[in-house]
């Protein structure tokens, strides 16, 4: 259930971001649940082997260079999902990356884990 809420949020942040980024093209919302749900996929079986191949650097960098696997896996999503979905270059996927970790947090942390902050 959670993963499905998860899936509904990031689709949601995808309509919000083509509305307020001039760079960011969603054709429906249905382009954004799909969209969400090949980022969410390719989270789970791509973004593992890509930490691993750069853990030196993420290890320097002291975990900061998630942000730009985050943003790496944004852009496999824009190039899997072709016209539908679309990000104008690496600087705005990676702001959007960053922007919907944080976003992320502050819902898990407020929303879906009310419980653990007592």
């Amino acid at each position: 259930m959670r993963w499905l809420i998860g899936i509904l949020i990031n689709a949601v942040l995808f309509i919000a971001f083509a509305g307020y980024f001039e760079g960011f093209h969603v054709s429906s919302f249905g382009a954004a649940v799909a969209a969400s749900l090949v980022l969410s996929i390719l989270n789970v079986l791509v973004r593992p082997l890509l930490i691993l191949l750069t853990l030196p650097i993420t290890l320097l960098t002291l975990g900061f260079f998630l942000l730009v696997i985050n943003a790496v896996t944004l852009s496999m999503t824009d190039a899997i999902m072709g016209s539908k979905f679309e990000i104008d270059g690496f600087g705005l996927t990676f702001l959007i990356a960053v922007i919907m970790v944080l976003i992320n947090l502050i819902i898990q942390k407020t929303i879906l884990n009310p419980d653990r902050n007592k």
